[in-house]
């Protein structure tokens, strides 16, 4: 189940809110902090179909209520009089207010700065037996995987008195699918933007149309998508959507992690067997690996981890994307088979992105040549792999035919650690897919300036493709993805031009 909570500030407003929630959700949680009138709260619930949780929490516990205990109490006891299904009670109201009629007690322990221990829990669920409740509620934050382990623990083992959580932060949603998938008795989310509980909540439609929650079950297998940008979430969206498509019980769970070596160990807990990296951490990820295949090795950069039964391995396809449009926009007809041999190709970037784009380019015979705003470590990475090093001051005076933007982080400018962008021509062939699908800044200056744009929404397709069919065994035709991307993209420019 669901459960949307509405915080409203009036009575005539507090109506319309339960009635839009009630058509997306199957519990509503009415939070009675704001309205500044007693409420007659058997009025306000008595057209609603769904079960109607009453809450009126205080500001240390992510509460909005100003008044004093005393009155909150009051109104606390003036709503459970109306017999809604469920009322929310801290530890000092559950104390004061004792059962009344058919209202499940759900008693609520929050934390807004540190998780709670195992034995706090374990306490916990003792002292809101004799509290007479029937469920308990946990909230706590939870800006990681790690830090909302714990909350799914408490959730997902089996006792007496079932649990619920809410998680805070952008693991949340995190915690949300995962408590569906493991039995909690219901999950939060927001009515729409705006109306969000807390910071980086989850809308109900959000977790309808990207994450896919009501088809979740405890059979489900979960694929990991590192980070909750742009393109990770888009990513979600291709996956899942070709999941359906194929009928297959599996659907994308995001994670954010600061802390790889405990994150290898959940994912084992989990049963997780692929994860796609985010491009900004791809470096960070290679450290849960038990084997590397070539390029991942090289460039100690991975976009995909599988699991297999000798451990988890690192995989390394974005660089083939990347070459392989390069190669096509290089060639025009697509007809050459070494589109790039002798192509001066100039790769700004010394990083592990950039270690792997130098790698491919040169199994396609390139003529590299790296630069990046860091001399000492582009001079690395050059004899790394033998090519040219070009001081970053001195990459306006060199000549390509290719630039590869691989630097996450570099600005567009002109002073000495940025690139001043008067350097693209319409004679050369420009990529950069540190922001795929979305256009960088670079991408949008080499449109500008009449260069050969290799187009990041194609780079992206192409090695949405080549992982999930390694992941599910299935070949996935990247345009099959096309639709989401654009959407994605027209997103992003609406919300630049907000």
């Amino acid at each position: 189940m669901i459960c949307i909570s509405v915080t409203p500030a009036s009575r005539t407003f507090a109506k319309v809110d339960i009635l839009n929630a009630a058509r997306q959700c199957d519990v509503v949680e009415l939070c009675l902090d704001r309205l500044v009138k007693e409420p007659d709260v058997g009025d306000l619930i008595a057209d609603c179909e769904k079960p109607i949780m009453v809450s009126c929490r205080r500001k240390r516990d992510g509460g909005q209520f100003e008044g004093t205990d005393e009155q909150r109490l009051g109104i606390l006891r003036q709503a459970i009089v109306a017999s809604p299904a469920y009322i929310e009670l801290d530890y000092e109201a559950a104390q004061s207010i004792p059962r009344f009629g058919d209202t499940k007690r759900v008693i609520a322990y929050t934390s807004l700065k540190d998780a709670y221990s195992k034995e706090d829990i374990e306490e916990i669920f003792t002292e809101a037996k004799q509290l007479n409740g029937d469920i308990v509620k946990f909230t706590w934050p939870t800006p990681t995987l790690e830090a909302a382990w714990p909350l799914l623990a408490a959730v997902a083992k089996k006792r007496e008195m079932r649990a619920v959580g809410l998680g805070l932060g952008k693991a949340g949603v995190t915690f949300s699918l995962l408590g569906r998938k493991y039995g909690s008795p219901w999950i939060y989310a927001a009515l729409e933007k705006g109306m969000e509980a807390f910071d980086d909540q989850s809308t109900v439609l959000d977790l309808d149309e990207i994450y896919g929650w009501r088809e979740i079950d405890k059979t489900t297998m979960f694929i990991g998508v590192v980070g909750l940008g742009g393109s990770e979430i888009a990513t979600t969206q291709c996956f899942n959507r070709v999941f359906r498509r194929l009928k297959l019980n599996a659907r994308c769970l995001p994670l954010m992690s600061h802390d790889f070596g405990k994150l290898k160990n959940i994912l084992d807990s989990l049963k997780i067997n692929a994860v796609v990296t985010s491009r900004h951490i791809g470096d960070q990820m290679v450290a849960i690996a038990d084997q590397l295949e070539e390029s991942a090795r090289i460039s100690q950069y991975s976009d995909l981890l599988l699991h297999k039964k000798d451990g988890w391995q690192a995989w390394n396809a974005g660089w083939r994307s990347a070459v392989k449009m390069i190669e096509q926009m290089v060639s025009g007809s697509g007809n050459d088979k070494r589109p790039l041999d002798k192509q001066n190709v100039l790769v700004v970037g010394s990083g592990s992105f950039a270690r792997s784009m130098i790698y491919g380019i040169g199994k396609r015979k390139g003529l590299v040549s790296v630069t990046a705003p860091d001399d000492k470590e582009a001079q690395n990475v050059a004899t790394q792999f033998n090519v040219r090093f070009v001081p970053f001051q001195h990459l306006y005076n060199t000549l390509a035919d290719v630039v590869v933007f691989a630097e996450p982080g570099l600005s567009v400018g002109s002073s000495k650690t940025e690139f001043n962008p008067s350097y693209l021509e319409p004679r050369m062939t420009v990529c950069d897919a540190t922001e795929a699908p979305f256009d960088s800044d670079f991408t949008a200056e080499a449109r500008g300036r009449g260069a050969k744009v290799v187009e990041p929404k194609l780079i992206y397709a192409d090695l949405l493709s080549a992982q999930i069919k390694s992941i599910i065994g299935k070949d996935v035709p990247a345009s099959e993805f096309s639709e989401v991307i654009e959407a994605a993209i027209e997103a992003q420019r609406a919300e630049a031009d907000l």
